[in-house]
């Protein structure tokens, strides 16, 4: 009768492991906040996930870091960290947490140990030419050319609206210089987005296949693939929560 009540129990345990990660944190880029998130976000909930989105400054890097974690720290269980743009390079060093399962870079930067992503940007130089730069030390796109470098294939008013709403960035953040990337232990998984002219898409090829990542790549996607695209990043945040759970 012993061994049968064990047995039993043990069967219990075995059917009430969960099959994937429920827990997703979303990681807005430079120049936006998280609101563009919201697609994805409903895509997510809707099925089932309970997912948070990130409010960092833009003011510094250690600073956004910092409030990445302050958002892990609050999941009560394992969590799928999705960053894009310089979200990426902030999920780089956040996604060391041991509450991260697993990391999403959607046309995300994904910088090695001694790398920057201003650094890399010179190395595989992007299509765009709108940066400016104040005299202050803080950067933000030409919102005359906003639409054509970061969100082409967004409807218009939305990319204006973008343009026009866009939060300045310290120039600092991107001189940044990462220190023991989370990729190099971590699962990963990355979008690259074909029609990028903020980040190079070679360069978006050239972290994913570093980092050993499952590889999609959308054709004619701008820079706002998260937006744009909202349903292939969803889906490729479930393959992470899904296969994530099983490693």
């Amino acid at each position: 009768m012993l061994i049968c009540l064990v047995t039993s129990f043990g069967f219990q345990l075995k059917a009430q492991e969960p099959t994937q990660i429920q827990n997703i944190v979303l990681v807005h880029g430079a120049f936006v906040d998280g609101a563009g998130w919201q697609p994805v976000y409903q895509i997510l909930t809707k099925k089932g996930y309970k997912v948070s989105v990130t409010q960092h400054s833009l003011t510094s890097f250690e600073g956004d870091v910092a409030a990445v974690k302050r958002i892990i720290d609050l999941q009560d269980g394992p969590c799928i960290l999705v960053g894009h743009s310089y979200g990426g390079a902030v999920i780089t060093i956040a996604g060391n947490d041991p509450k991260v399962a697993g990391l999403v870079y959607i046309a995300a930067h994904a910088p090695d140990d001694g790398e920057s992503e201003a650094g890399n940007g010179k190395t595989y130089p992007s299509a765009y030419q709108s940066l400016i730069k104040g005299k202050d030390g803080w950067d933000y796109i030409d919102p005359n050319h906003f639409v054509t470098d970061f969100s082409a294939d967004l409807p218009k008013s939305k990319a204006h609206f973008m343009a026009s709403a866009q939060t300045p960035t310290a120039d600092s953040v991107f001189h940044a210089i990462i220190r023991n990337p989370a990729w190099k232990i971590k699962p990963s998984w990355y979008m690259v987005a074909k029609s990028d002219r903020i980040i190079n898409p070679d360069l978006e090829r050239m972290y994913a296949k570093r980092a050993k990542s499952n590889i999609v790549e959308i054709a004619g996607a701008s820079h706002s693939v998260y937006i744009s695209h909202a349903k292939e990043v969803a889906r490729l945040i479930i393959s992470a929560a899904s296969l994530s759970a099983k490693l």
